[in-house]
Order: structure tokens, then C-alpha cells, then sequence
């Protein structure tokens, strides 16, 4: 058993809507054991998962507590998750109830917002004073650090950027809505746009494209991201459009929030360098007052697809502090 003395180190688990990613975490942000699974579909069956995976987290390590990074509307004091479009849960105290599954204190952070602790306590937004981090993958997600502080709104789910209109009446969104803004810019959209490019026959040569009409299901966000990096047309356009929806969308972004940092995150985030250098452009020639203003830097993650886990983590120290400061624990 290769177990740590103290308490100082604690699990992050991000739970998305496909798999569940559990990690011990240490003071210094590093990552020191993960498991992965499948995220299974009911509530009693997702609870015990995540109770396995502690259970086989402890086996090895000494943990003070435990972190959730939950895709979904909480309450501003994080006690409820209200909804969730990929999870089971509905209005559940799922903090206090798993708290009391496996016997340790349980915090629980909205995934984006986590990603945003990661990113200002360990990685890119260390030196941001207003700090947009934008978790771009299946979806988009937002995290808004202000004056170094997570800003929730008034009910807790502030901000969701990746469901502004962008496009009326454009692609159906999961949301309800139709032209959300992540329906353009994420890796969904990512394959939906290579699928209308290919339809498009304006790629003759274009190997991603010869790949795709032999077998449709190989059109993936990471094969499109994989063609993109060998130069091939589809993966080439397809991205450009990615970085012309991103630039436009920040452009709308610091017209409200005027942030002097973005961070992109998640996983289409981590391959930022395939479509950065476009979004910087249209971000400039979209934002109001270009030329005359100073603007957000824009800046890749640090942490990739560990920012969840790891903004979870720290979630849980912070939150085990404070309750050991209050006197709720021993």
C-alpha cells in the first residue's frame, strides 16, 4: 500500500456525462492516482460508483475529503444540485448525502467553475485579476473568476455563455433552444460542421472525407481534431469555423464582462493551438471598440482535461479548512 500520512490530500471527482474521473490530489495541485469509469445512469447506481471509487482511493491513500465537479445547476451554496441535463439528479443535497455514504466531508463545485479554480490556483489564470475560463468540449462551460472570486449570480448557475443565441432558428440544441453557441463552437459542433463540409463536395481530396463516406461513425471530434494536425481540408476548415464562432462568441463576452484573461480549457481547449491564432483575430475585429480599448488575453490551458479533478480537489481542501476553522469537524 503506497499511503501518505495526514490529511492533506484529497480525491477530485469529475462527473460527466460519460465517464466519471476520480484522482488524488496534493496541496501543490499534482495528481497522484486516478481511476476512470463509465458513468452509470441512475442516481443509486452513480452513487455507488462514485462510493467504490473513494472506497479504492482510500485503500491506498489517506484522504481528508472529497470534491464533486457536477456538470449541472447548483444553488449558490452548492448544497443542491437542481438539474443536471447528463445526471440523474433533481433538487438532491447530493454534497451532504454523499458525506454521509462514505464517511468524510463531500464538497461539490459546478464543473466549470472547478476547471476555474484549477486554472487560477495551479495553472493559466494565476496572474488574471477579472478571469474568464471557457471549458470547451462536448459543450461549452463557463467559469467567471471576478476580483479573484468564482461569481455565481444570483440563483447560483451564472454564467451560461455556451447557451446564448447566436444563430436564431440555427442547430437544434439539447438545451431546447435552437442556434446556442455551443452548438458552433465545441467538439459536437466540431463533427456537425465537418459533416456539412464533407456534404458540401468542396473537398475532393480530402482523406478525412474519403474516411467518413466509408464509415460514417469514424467522424470524431479527436479524428477531425487528428486531420486538422496533418493538414488535411476538412479538419483545416473545420477548425477555422470553430475559431470564427469562439472569436465572435469572446467578442460578445467582453462587451459585457471586459475580462483582462481568458482562459480556454476542456478538452477541444487543450488543442487551442489548432484554432487560436483565428479566434484572436475575430475576437479583435468583433469586440466594440477595437483599436481604442485594451483587450483580454486569450491563453491555452495549463491543465488540459485535469482541470476538473484537480479544481475539485482544491474545492475540497478549501471547504476542509474551512469547516475545521469553524469548528464543524475535528
Amino acid at each position: 500500500m503506497d499511503q501518505r500520512t495526514g490529511s492533506d490530500l484529497t480525491v477530485g471527482i469529475d462527473i460527466g456525462g460519460t465517464s466519471v474521473r476520480a484522482c488524488v490530489v496534493d496541496p501543490t495541485g499534482r495528481i497522484l492516482d486516478t481511476l476512470r469509469t463509465a458513468t452509470p445512469a441512475t442516481t443509486e447506481a452513480l452513487e455507488h460508483c462514485l462510493d467504490r471509487l473513494v472506497g479504492e482511493l482510500r485503500d491506498r491513500w489517506a484522504i481528508g475529503a472529497v470534491g464533486l465537479a457536477i456538470a449541472g445547476f447548483l444553488t449558490p451554496d452548492r448544497s443542491l444540485v437542481r438539474f443536471s441535463p447528463h445526471l440523474a439528479w433533481q433538487e438532491a443535497p447530493v454534497a451532504a448525502d454523499m458525506s454521509t455514504r462514505i464517511g468524510m466531508p463531500v464538497f461539490a463545485e459546478h464543473d466549470a467553475n472547478a476547471a476555474a479554480v484549477a486554472e487560477l490556483h495551479f495553472g493559466a489564470a494565476a496572474r488574471g485579476h477579472n478571469t474568464l475560463v471557457l471549458a470547451i468540449g462536448t459543450g461549452i462551460g463557463a467559469g467567471l473568476i471576478l476580483n479573484g472570486e468564482i461569481y455565481r449570480g444570483s440563483f447560483g448557475v451564472a454564467p451560461e455563455l455556451g447557451h446564448l443565441t447566436v444563430v436564431p432558428e440555427g442547430r437544434p440544441c439539447g438545451c431546447g433552444k435552437r442556434g446556442c453557441w455551443e452548438r458552433y463552437c465545441s467538439g459536437t459542433a466540431l463533427v456537425d460542421t465537418a459533416v456539412e463540409l464533407i456534404a458540401s463536395q468542396r473537398f475532393p481530396r480530402s482523406a478525412l472525407a474519403a474516411e467518413s463516406d466509408a464509415d460514417p461513425g469514424s467522424l470524431t471530434g479527436r479524428r477531425v481534431a487528428a486531420a486538422a494536425a496533418d493538414g488535411d481540408p476538412v479538419g483545416v476548415a473545420a477548425y477555422a469555423d470553430l475559431g470564427r464562432w469562439l472569436g465572435l462568441g469572446l467578442g460578445m463576452i467582453a462587451d459585457v464582462f471586459d475580462p483582462d484573461l481568458i482562459v480556454l480549457a476542456g478538452g477541444v481547449g487543450a488543442a487551442s493551438g489548432l484554432f487560436l491564432d483565428d479566434a484572436r483575430e475575430h475576437y479583435t475585429a468583433a469586440v466594440t471598440g477595437a483599436g481604442h480599448r485594451q483587450l483580454a488575453r486569450i491563453r491555452g490551458t495549463q491543465l488540459g482535461e485535469t482541470a476538473g479533478v484537480i479544481g475539485a480537489a482544491e474545492v475540497a481542501r478549501q471547504g476542509l479548512a474551512a469547516t475545521r476553522e469553524s469548528g464543524e469537524v475535528n
